[in-house]
């Protein structure tokens, strides 16, 4: 394994910038998902369960964001009709004492 190095600088709340001794990035996003574009221009998205370590790392294509998209305009819908509902489903992984 080799020295890795990381600082992250929150720009506004859900944005940062990333900096590494390979070059500078900038996310956006919270826990759970989060967009990055690399300092080649390489944009990745990364879906994880907060809480737990795990996550699932993609290169963001076209298809992925409207697929996004897609999902958080059906939560948002579901969110003004069962708001209860959709906060269970959102936090069903937290143990009971959060």
């Amino acid at each position: 394994m080799g020295f890795r190095f990381q600082k992250r600088l929150r720009i506004l709340p859900g944005v940062w910038i990333n900096l590494s001794k390979t070059g500078v990035s900038a996310s956006v996003g919270g826990k759970g998902a989060t967009i990055n574009v690399g300092h080649t221009g390489k944009r990745m998205i990364t879906l994880g369960i907060p809480g737990t370590g795990m996550s699932y790392r993609v290169p963001l294509s076209g298809t992925i964001l409207v697929g996004l998209v897609i999902l958080v305009a059906l939560v948002g819908l579901a969110f003004l009709i069962k708001p209860d509902l959709v906060k269970m489903a959102l936090h069903w992984w937290q143990p009971k004492w959060f």
